[in-house]
């Protein structure tokens, strides 16, 4: 099984040119703006840096990128279907994860069988695997 976190890299991030640009300059905007959710912020900016970036219509099905639904079991078996978004179409009631959430962050360009790590309140890890990636329509571009 891969494992993928911007705490201890270690899994492939893949994800498209057009969703790298944007994820950058979002993360910086909220580093400038917004010092309360600057961790979040570096985190993202640690992935992006790490991520292998190519063109939106190279990414295969598979690949979490913005806009995915994303099928995730948690440790205890658990299965949601979660949508990643940008912060201003999160809404935890629908199932629409922030990219600038520790798991949103965790998830992006992670692939379907990956572990997904992130740390939630206090500390404590958490974790899901990618079991499903439906791609959004028009590959993810906004």
């Amino acid at each position: 099984m891969q494992h993928a976190t911007g705490l201890r890299p270690s899994a492939q991030v893949l994800i498209s040119d057009t969703d790298h640009e944007r994820l950058t300059g979002l993360a910086r905007t909220v580093l400038d703006r917004a010092p309360e959710t600057a961790e979040t912020a570096e985190e993202l900016l640690a992935e992006l840096d790490r991520a292998v970036v190519t063109e939106a219509a190279a990414i295969p099905a598979g690949v979490v990128r913005m806009g995915s639904t994303v099928t995730v079991r948690g440790e205890v078996g658990d299965i949601k279907r979660i949508t990643l978004v940008y912060p201003g179409d999160a809404d935890i009631a629908e199932n629409r994860i922030s990219v600038l959430t520790p798991m949103g962050t965790a998830l992006v360009g992670a692939s379907i069988g990956q572990v997904v790590c992130w740390s939630g309140r206090g500390g404590h890890k958490l974790s899901v695997t990618v079991e499903a990636v439906d791609t959004p329509a028009g590959g993810g571009e906004h």
